[in-house]
């Protein structure tokens, strides 16, 4: 595997938030940082192609996989050597993974692919589509997002990972992710 597509070594638990657009995983992975008192990771993939709008007009393209991919694990390395004992993920490769398939058919870059196998999560909370779908700049999928979100669960169904639905207001989604977290370190 691409070395900058691997996981540095850490200690501390890592938490997936995944899913589809506009379920609020931003917010909760901040949000949680914030409770815990560690680090989170913002989606790299929304900051590099947000600039690439602002700066050209243009969406996501296959030549943006890899470099999305690469600032994704790099900022997530970063994080981890800074985080005390859980580290949030605003997504992660597997994320674009799923999206490369969805928009290409299928397909993905095997790097992409190599590396979403090899590294490890500890959680994934998958992030259900009972909020209020908010368009931007970068989001297209407003319409079938029951069946995006299947195609999330199906991921992670068939590949076995742990993984908690989060269902209703940010204040239920945050109550759920806190007592999860709490019996995953131990408290």
């Amino acid at each position: 595997m691409e070395e900058t597509l691997r996981q540095a070594p850490s200690d501390c638990l890592k938490i997936v938030f995944f899913g589809p657009e506009s379920t609020g995983k931003t917010t909760l992975a901040g949000k949680l940082a914030n409770h815990f008192n560690t680090e989170w990771v913002p989606e790299y993939m929304r900051e590099y192609l947000q600039e690439k709008w602002d700066n050209k007009g243009e969406k996501i393209s296959w030549e943006d996989l890899i470099p999305i991919a690469k600032g994704q694990i790099a900022s997530e390395n970063e994080k981890a050597q800074k985080a005390k004992n859980v580290l949030f993920c605003d997504t992660d490769l597997r994320e674009l993974q799923v999206y490369s398939e969805y928009y290409n058919n299928g397909n993905c870059p095997s790097e992409i692919r190599k590396a979403v196998e090899d590294n490890r999560y500890d959680m994934y909370f998958l992030t259900f589509v009972d909020t209020p779908w908010v368009a931007d700049d970068l989001r297209d999928l407003p319409d079938d997002r029951l069946g995006i979100f299947r195609i999330f669960e199906d991921e992670l169904k068939s590949k076995g990972l742990p993984y908690q639905v989060l269902h209703g207001s940010i204040a239920e989604r945050m109550k759920s992710a806190i007592e999860l977290i709490e019996k995953l370190v131990g408290r």
